[in-house]
C-alpha cells in the first residue's frame, strides 16, 4: 500500500486512478493522517461497494486485510445482497 499526500493527490488524479485501476490501494494523507483509502474494485470491497455507494451499508475497515476478512456471498444477479445476508445471520443464530 502506498501513501500520498493531499497535494500530491490533487496534482495529478487520474495518475492516481490509474493506479489504482492496476490493483494498488493507495492512503491519501492531510498532514500525516489517512484521510481517505483508494481501493481496487476487486476482492472483497467489489461485492460491497453498490452498497456502501446507495448508503446502505457502511465499511469501517482500518486495512485492506480488514476487507479481506469480510464474508463472502454469492449474490444472484436477481436476488437482493440484503435478503441473502439477513437468511446467513438467521442460520447463524441455530
Amino acid at each position: 500500500m502506498s501513501s500520498v499526500s493531499v497535494r500530491e493527490f490533487s496534482y495529478n488524479p487520474s495518475a492516481m486512478f490509474t493506479r489504482v485501476e492496476q490493483g494498488e490501494t493507495i492512503e491519501v494523507t492531510r498532514h500525516g493522517k489517512v484521510i481517505a483509502v483508494l481501493l481496487p474494485v476487486v476482492g472483497s470491497l467489489g461485492r460491497y461497494s453498490p452498497l456502501v455507494a446507495k448508503g446502505l451499508i457502511r465499511l469501517k475497515a482500518t486495512t485492506t486485510a480488514d476487507l479481506d476478512r469480510l464474508p463472502q456471498y454469492d449474490v444472484p444477479v436477481d436476488a437482493s445482497p440484503l435478503d441473502i445476508l439477513l437468511s446467513s445471520r438467521d442460520e447463524d443464530d441455530w
